[in-house]
């Protein structure tokens, strides 16, 4: 698609944002992409439908950029009045455009970060703007798309590819977790509907709540360790992809195919 395209594609969100809000998902991102990005030749990240304020695009950049020190971010917004109150706080690497799901711009981003983007639209619309998305990453590029809180306590996202979606990850600030399945409520457009009996994300919190609940003499020494050990008990069953590195963050992810909806 033409980067001129007349018309943005998507229908204006909400736009509430909260400084912050979206820290669990760039650090990850900055851990699991960042080599990606440091190799690239321009290593151009996508905030889209960044909100009423630019500051998940503002933030983005200085994680990234911890990793990757040529990252530039472009926040895009479908909503003009948006962009024009973004506009000052423009800066080396930071830009923000009139856009929606074509990601209007000359070259193909090496990431695109839609957080909390296709929370109003309908699950049957999912598959199109992911296809859209990432036919317009670069080789090697990666779409995160997902749901959190308002303050950035509870977030589940999926990674895309050029190809598709690879894994799904659920990220908790872990004080604040009664048990793995209160994230239920932060899945993605594409799971939150199918949490039910005889789906597979429903099955996987199932699972998740057992091993959280045998792991509850692990909680005289921490959430943390209570949550390790319940992931360690669920990778016994469950394709989980990363190690106890990450979950030491209160995350774990697990293999999109493993929690697709049947087809």
């Amino acid at each position: 698609m033409s980067a001129r395209a007349s018309r943005p594609v998507g229908t204006v969100t909400r736009g509430t944002t909260n400084p912050n809000r979206l820290r669990r998902m760039d650090r990850w991102i900055a851990a699991t992409h960042g080599a990606e990005l440091r190799r690239a030749v321009d290593p151009v990240a996508v905030d889209l439908g960044y909100g009423a304020a630019p500051w998940t695009a503002v933030e983005l950049l200085g994680r990234l950029r911890t990793v990757a020190p040529r990252a530039r971010v472009v926040g895009i917004e479908i909503e003009p009045a948006r962009v024009a109150a973004a506009l000052p706080y423009e800066r080396e690497g930071l830009t923000f455009r009139h856009g929606g799901f074509e990601i209007p711009l000359p070259a193909r981003p090496l990431l695109i970060r839609a957080a909390n983007v296709l929370r109003q639209y309908d699950e049957s619309e999912v598959a199109e703007v992911w296809r859209r998305l990432c036919g317009r990453l670069a080789p090697g590029g990666l779409l995160v798309e997902g749901t959190c809180d308002e303050i950035g306590r509870r977030h589940v996202w999926v990674a895309l590819g050029t190809q598709g979606p690879r894994t799904v990850t659920f990220a908790t600030r872990l004080g604040s977790l009664e048990r793995p399945s209160d994230l239920a409520e932060r899945l993605p457009k594409a799971l939150i509907h199918r949490n039910v009996p005889g789906e597979p994300v429903h099955a996987f919190l199932r699972d998740f709540d057992r091993a959280w609940a045998a792991a509850a003499p692990y909680a005289s020494y921490g959430a943390r360790q209570r949550w390790i050990r319940a992931v360690r008990e669920l990778a016994a069953d469950w394709p989980v992809t990363d190690s106890a590195a990450r979950w030491r963050q209160g995350e774990v992810t697990v293999a999109w195919g493993a929690l697709a909806p049947p087809d």
